[in-house]
């Protein structure tokens, strides 16, 4: 989200004051099966978070059982129509998904939103980053931001999405922090992140815009340096990386990742499955794949996270559409 991100609260006293008074219980048992619906492939963010998840609950005993599912197509959509089509039978399913679901949405990427869906609740946070090749002649951000200033069009940034996608929002949004227009943005697309990161090493980009945890990747791999993230504050997996704000630049954006339930769930499947994400923040399992993937917790349940959700979707559309994406 553009915007100060929260640290992690909860609604679940709220969640679970309504679904008693419709003669709800609960009992303190393992809940006994979780199906993950993930939208791409193996190997990319959402992928990471749900089986992430999944490790976390099965091995911490607060799910007796987790399955997987790839459906990769229709940026998202086609996991989205099949969750919404498939409803009846998906009760025990989640589906994975992060702020795209907003952005493709509202470029008409697929026509449903999170609206045809039941939220169920906003679980961590990834960063954006901004990174350079080993040898960059660019040490910090100023460098960068002082060279843009002179002459936009001469810093090219790479991404590994489509011009209107996250990584081009967030580099507007950036640029346009530091005083610049945010449309002078030289954004060049590649189509996929692995394309992307070989435009930065052959020279064709100056600079390139990913996730923090990519980037902590491809850090530790020797293959680039980060010159700053878009946290709040910084992080602990990698304490010499500044943020944007405190360069002077007066904003920060979360990629939140988190999961939706298929359309008519009842309230009762809804809390019990708030209720498990929430017992999973306290287990040293959790901490164990949160830590190892530089993720920072945002936990907002069901309420909370429609709220949540309503306003990335008015703050990126202002972006957007000042970008000429939208009218």
């Amino acid at each position: 989200m553009f915007g100060k991100v929260k640290s992690k609260k909860t609604l679940m006293a709220a969640v679970l004051t309504t679904c008693m008074t419709a003669g709800v219980s609960y009992q303190a048992q393992a809940m006994e099966s979780i199906h993950f619906l993930i939208p791409g492939g193996a190997g990319g963010g959402w992928d990471s978070t749900a089986r992430g998840t999944g490790e976390a609950l099965s091995k911490a005993g607060i799910v007796d059982t987790i399955s997987y599912e790839n459906m990769s197509g229709g940026g998202g959509g086609k996991a989205i129509a099949h969750l919404i089509e498939t409803a009846e039978q998906k009760q025990d399913t989640l589906m994975v998904n992060s702020t795209p679901i907003v952005i493709r949405s509202l470029s008409k990427v697929f026509p449903q939103s999170f609206r045809d869906l039941t939220p169920i609740a906003a679980t961590i946070g990834d960063y954006g980053a901004f990174v350079v090749k080993k040898d960059s002649k660019y040490t910090d951000f100023q460098q960068v931001v002082a060279d843009y200033k002179v002459n936009p069009r001469s810093i090219k940034i790479a991404g590994g999405s489509a011009r209107g996608s996250m990584d081009h929002l967030v580099a507007a949004m950036a640029f346009k922090a530091t005083g610049g227009d945010a449309r002078q943005v030289r954004y060049v697309a590649y189509d996929a992140g692995g394309k992307a990161m070989a435009g930065l090493l052959s020279g064709e980009t100056q600079l390139l815009s990913t996730g923090f945890s990519e980037a902590l990747a491809l850090a530790e791999a020797g293959e680039v340096r980060i010159l700053v993230m878009t946290g709040s504050e910084r992080n602990e997996a990698a304490p010499d990386v500044p943020t944007l704000k405190e360069l002077g630049y007066d904003t920060t954006f979360v990629n939140w990742r988190g999961f939706f339930a298929a359309p008519g769930t009842s309230e009762a499947q809804q809390a019990e499955f708030i209720e498990s994400l929430e017992k999973m923040y306290e287990t040293p399992e959790w901490e164990t794949v949160r830590s190892r993937n530089g993720w920072t917790e945002i936990f907002k349940p069901g309420p909370e996270f429609i709220s949540f959700l309503e306003t990335q979707e008015k703050e990126v559309g202002a972006l957007m559409r000042e970008l000429g994406f939208l009218k």
